[in-house]
């Protein structure tokens, strides 16, 4: 198997062997895989759990058992729970998911 990683990921993966912590690029590779499919997993935990909150909801408003809509309470709680988080800039670590092969390097893989 080939993987084509930017110079950016490849230079992480070469330093994560570097320090130590791995013994070769396939081992961070397999772990990142992990992790990708431990994020995957937790995603569709929540998925499964918010729809069974909006099943819910929707049984409560079948019954008319509804608030009042306040929109501006609802926006001030919501950018109340986003001012202490910060989301990282994905593209930066890694590279935007549409650039093309340019500039990437392969890893080969058995």
């Amino acid at each position: 198997m080939n993987v084509s990683l930017t110079p950016e990921l490849e230079s992480l993966v070469q330093e994560k062997v570097r320090t130590g912590m791995y013994h070769s690029a396939s081992e961070v590779v397999r772990e990142a895989l992990r992790l990708l499919r431990e994020r995957d997993e937790l995603r569709q935990v929540g998925l499964v759990e918010l729809r069974k909150e909006i099943a819910v909801g929707l049984e409560q408003a079948n019954r008319g058992q509804t608030a009042p809509l306040n929109v501006k309470a609802i926006k001030s709680k919501a950018r109340a729970a986003m001012k202490g988080r910060h989301r990282p800039n994905l593209a930066g670590a890694g590279g935007s998911r549409h650039s093309g092969p340019k500039g990437r390097r392969r890893i080969v893989g058995r």
